[in-house]
């Protein structure tokens, strides 16, 4: 009986640690919750995007940093020049630990095609090797406190517009690049270049992703290329892009869009975005209103898409 006893109190021990380690993690997780909330929906592990290094290396007393980031033709903004600059100085900062850069008084950001990269903007350092401190404060690239989700803005506005009759969608006439089309604010055309998008030549598919990353969103493959999950404040959104071939049919097959429902029900995902460089068939209204949770961003909806934002 003593063992019994015994063996009974080490079960409830037991469970009372288990208990306490759950109420420990709920407690956490709600805490979470709480400061995503205040933050406008942000993840509190939410990491902006970062413009991706094409090289690095020390020349005489300059450390250049050359990044893969789309450049306009003329002048850089000075917005972009002023992002690449600050981002130069902290990869120099992480190749500290493994570079001498004590006799390094300048540091000079690149960017541009692969061929003939071009200098956007250096700093000069007041004392050799010596970095100035970490800008502290929201990055210039995450768009949360300037502007509203456009995914979010995309199912709060209710029952979506029917896609207008286009006339002479015929097979053989070319679209239009997207850029004569969509026109975007500048904040957005600097944030997509700093990850590499380039607004002059980009598909629907890149302008929606891209977007949404500046947004908080933690954009994760799919099972192809095509097909995304963006994931925000619990929220996992299924996003799925169709490209447009010149000399292709300018307008969504319906088969795509009986297609892509199938996938969102089998996805588990809360939402389920169609993007497209293409038109919309009408049918694509009838779609929404069976299921609210799926939205079309075909072309004739872009710029609307981007308007949702309210960023200038």
């Amino acid at each position: 009986m003593t063992e019994v006893g015994i063996a009974l109190l080490v079960v409830a021990a037991l469970l009372v640690i288990v208990a306490v380690v759950m109420s420990r993690r709920r407690s956490a997780q709600t805490q979470s919750m709480g400061r995503a909330g205040a933050a406008g929906g942000d993840s509190v592990d939410f990491t902006a995007p970062r413009p991706r290094i094409a090289a690095f290396h020390v020349q005489g007393d300059a450390a250049m940093v050359t990044f893969e980031v789309p450049l306009p033709e003329g002048d850089v903004d000075a917005v972009l020049a002023d992002l690449l600059v600050d981002e130069a100085v902290e990869v120099v900062r992480e190749k500290r630990h493994s570079l001498p850069i004590d006799h390094v008084t300048k540091v000079v950001a690149l960017a541009g095609s692969d061929d003939a990269p071009r200098e956007v903007g250096r700093l000069g350092l007041v004392t050799p090797g010596e970095l100035p401190p970490p800008v502290i404060g929201r990055s210039p690239l995450h768009f949360g406190a300037i502007g509203f989700d456009p995914i979010d803005q995309e199912f709060a506005a209710g029952e979506p517009e029917p896609i207008p009759a286009v006339a002479d969608r015929a097979k053989g006439d070319d679209l239009a690049p997207l850029t004569d089309e969509v026109r975007l604010p500048k904040a957005v055309d600097v944030g997509l270049r700093a990850q590499g998008i380039d607004p002059e030549t980009m598909s629907a598919g890149e302008l929606v992703r891209g977007t949404l990353s500046l947004f908080g969103y933690q954009i994760s493959p799919g099972i192809d290329d095509v097909v995304s999950f963006a994931s925000k404040a619990g929220q996992r959104t299924l996003v799925r892009e169709d490209r447009y071939e010149p000399g292709g049919y300018p307008e969504v097959e319906e088969e795509k869009l009986r297609s892509f429902m199938i996938e969102f029900a089998a996805s588990g995902a809360n939402r389920g975005v169609f993007v497209s460089d293409r038109y919309g068939p009408f049918g694509v209204h009838q779609l929404e209103r069976r299921e609210p949770r799926v939205r079309f961003i075909t072309r004739e909806r872009l710029q609307k898409f981007v308007d949702a934002m309210a960023v200038e």
